[in-house]
């Protein structure tokens, strides 16, 4: 299974906030009834992934880290 990236992660974490959003219980044909995530454990996730990701964008190569200038 290839690990999803950061930007991935959050995308599907913002989907399932929508989702969350139309409706936190869905009733099926066979009368179950299905809960979906928390909104409140989406939410601390989608930040701690937007955290993530900004600082992933903020980290470029790192070239002649340390070289002293001429």
């Amino acid at each position: 299974m290839a690990v999803k990236t950061t930007l991935a992660q959050l995308e599907e974490v913002q989907a399932a906030i929508t989702k969350v959003m139309s409706g936190q219980q869905v009733r099926l044909h066979d009368g179950t009834t299905l809960t979906r995530a928390s909104l409140a454990e989406l939410q601390a996730r989608e930040q701690y992934l937007q955290d993530r990701y900004n600082r992933e964008l903020s980290r470029g190569p790192a070239i002649n880290v340390g070289m002293m200038k001429r």
